[in-house]
């Protein structure tokens, strides 16, 4: 894995906290609601094997996927790019939504590379 600055390790990890955190609140609105869970519950739990492959790679966390849930939620990180990016072209220039979104992209495709590391 490409070697990155501790900082940038420090908001890679809270980014994907951060969106997993949202995507739990998501989550629980949505199954209280009725509403179909699938996508969301899929994007969650990709997210936090996500960053739970990270700190194992910076901080000697505990990681126990197999390789099939490793595939997973790879390819479901991959999937959720676009959409941050046509986000990300739509936001102006030092705005607070920019930086989220610049932030979580990076710290998603810290994660998929940490991920593909796995499997190789």
């Amino acid at each position: 894995m490409k070697t990155v600055s501790q900082e940038v390790q420090e908001l890679s990890i809270k980014s994907l906290d951060s969106t997993f955190t949202k995507l739990s609140n998501a989550y629980t609105s949505m199954t209280e609601k009725g509403s179909n869970t699938t996508l969301v519950k899929k994007r969650r739990d990709a997210v936090k094997i996500g960053l739970e492959s990270l700190q194992d790679v910076w901080y000697d966390g505990d990681f126990v996927y197999d390789k099939e849930v490793v595939v997973q939620s790879k390819d479901i990180l991959q999937s959720i790019i676009p959409s941050i990016e046509k986000q990300l072209a739509k936001a102006k220039d030092g705005s607070p939504q920019k930086t989220v979104n610049e932030r979580r992209v990076t710290a998603l495709k810290l994660a998929i590379e940490s991920l593909e590391n796995r499997l190789n």
